[in-house]
């Protein structure tokens, strides 16, 4: 196994999976669906491959293992470089986890062009991947624009009433951000091939990493690679292109948009930002806290209010993937332990909110929280599911949703007691307006418009269980054992936080 090319055949399966479906006949809707499924499920089965091959003491010792090479445009020093250590796996298992939940949630849903969709979904996925183990900035950029167009055409095409306003409001915010972090990757490169003589690596994030850009370059490249991650995770005030596409994309758009993608944004701070750029990084900090902590309080605040149940939801996205860049910039390893694992939980546990509502969408063709009381009547078994998720994002301990958290306060209050304290309130925020919401959809008298769904109104079917039963264990699993992930990140977790802590800060910014 170890001269197999794992890590180009995980990207590779869901591509050539992509072109296979082109050639299938528009007219067998139900063999595109299973062979789409097939596909994913294949590629889900070469992550766990990956993983059970995967030894965190090497990966301690090298830093990247299973690195595939080959030379790209070798006039500019531009590879093809994939690796992966025990950051980027745990987000591939995530992604390929989730990319064959969200192709089989959407067999019911979808009915129109099915093929395209399932196409735009293996694409989607070959870019995802792509982002998490690509050790070359230009391969990496590539890879992050490639998400962009499937996921643009998913809810442009299969979405809501707005679809369009949404679908281009997510492009432009996007767009506008990855440019300039194109504009930044170039830079460091020409400035590494005029410090050097030379084009060999100056693509190459292991050669690029600890290389000591000057300051000037360090202050305006970090802006850059933030405005492009801050938009993807997506931080405060950037954040209002998400509601809107978590409203109007399918239940599996909203799965992977909040279970992944937003995630790429995260993974981009962990992996280029920081390292790349640390001296900025330092000196910005202070600035992106008190964001992180805006975006957990107004996220909160804001999902208090909200009268449909996917927009609560997306809110609620804005408030946890807060926690995250908080871990990520009190540069305390407790702290960043806690922002990758609240990373991975925010995929299970977000991404099976997204499907429960999906859920009782399907059968009401509504999503407003006044008209669902009394689901738990009608409905039992989808209001356990549920009730048990909305339990695991108010962090209660046992589940996945509170050792993140928990991780990210003890790091926090290491470095600023303040900002855990502020940080904390979410705790009492989070119960008011997830268990509210809870308390109106599910408990009380079945309301007139449930009684008026009539038949329709039916529990989970066994297909919805087979996408939720997986989510459910892991969410109990993480929850008692995070030990799973934790030994997976300590060693490159400890590699960020020495490469920031042995940087001299900046002194341009008026807060150094």
């Amino acid at each position: 196994m170890s001269g197999f090319p794992i890590l180009t055949a995980i990207v590779a399966v869901p591509l050539a999976g992509a072109i296979l479906l082109a050639f299938v006949p528009r007219d067998r809707p139900q063999l595109v669906r299973y062979m789409a499924l097939g596909i994913a499920l294949l590629t889900f089965g070469l992550s766990l491959a990956l993983l059970a091959g995967f030894d965190p003491a090497e990966a301690a010792a090298q830093g990247f293992v299973r690195k595939e090479v080959a030379e790209w445009i070798p006039a500019f020093g531009i590879q093809y470089k994939l690796g992966v250590d025990g950051i980027s796996l745990v987000l591939v298992v995530l992604t390929t986890l989730l990319t064959w939940i969200s192709i089989l949630a959407s067999f019911k849903p979808i009915t129109e062009r099915v093929k395209e969709y399932m196409i735009s979904f293996l694409i989607l996925e070959v870019g995802m991947l792509g982002v998490f183990m690509a050790l070359d900035l230009f391969l990496f950029y590539v890879f992050w624009e490639i998400v962009l167009v499937p996921m643009y055409l998913i809810i442009g095409i299969w979405g809501g009433p707005n679809r369009i306003y949404a679908t281009i409001k997510f492009v432009l915010y996007t767009l506008v951000g990855s440019l300039l972090m194109l504009v930044a990757i170039l830079a460091t490169a020409f400035a590494y091939q005029a410090a050097t003589g030379s084009w060999t690596g100056a693509f190459d994030y292991e050669q690029l990493r600890g290389f000591g850009f000057d300051t000037t370059l360090q202050v305006l490249a970090f802006l850059a690679f933030f405005l492009a991650f801050a938009i993807k995770v997506p931080m405060w005030p950037f954040h209002t292109w998400l509601p809107d596409a978590h409203v109007e994309a399918p239940t599996a758009g909203s799965v992977i948009l909040a279970g992944v993608l937003l995630k790429l944004g995260g993974y981009g701070f962990i992996r280029f930002a920081l390292p790349l750029f640390p001296a900025a990084a330092q000196a910005y900090a202070p600035a992106i806290i008190v964001l992180s902590l805006i975006a957990i309080v107004y996220g909160a605040i804001v999902s208090i209010v909200q009268p449909d149940l996917k927009k609560l939801v997306a809110y609620s996205s804005v408030s946890h993937m807060g926690f995250v860049t908080l871990g990520i910039f009190v540069f305390q390893p407790q702290a960043m332990d806690g922002a990758i694992l609240q990373m991975v939980n925010h995929g299970l546990i977000t991404g099976a909110l997204f499907l429960c509502v999906g859920v009782i969408y399907e059968r009401t063709h509504d999503r407003t929280i006044a008209k669902m009381g009394g689901l738990a009547a009608r409905t039992p078994v989808y209001a356990a599911i549920f009730g048990f998720f909305m339990l695991a994002s108010v962090g209660m301990p046992g589940l996945a949703g509170f050792v993140g958290e928990f991780l990210v306060f003890l790091g926090t209050f290491a470095v600023s007691p303040i900002a855990a304290a502020v940080a904390t309130t979410v705790m009492v925020l989070g119960a008011v307006y997830l268990l509210w919401m809870f308390q109106r959809v599910a408990f009380g008298p079945v309301s007139d418009f449930l009684k008026g769904v009539g038949q329709h109104l039916t529990d989970v079917t066994p297909m919805e269980l087979v996408t939720l039963t997986p989510l459910v264990a892991l969410t109990v699993l993480f929850g008692l054992f995070p030990g799973l992930i934790l030994g997976l990140i300590q060693a490159p977790v400890d590699s960020i936080i020495e490469a920031i802590t042995g940087a001299h800060p900046v002194a341009l910014l008026p807060w150094r």
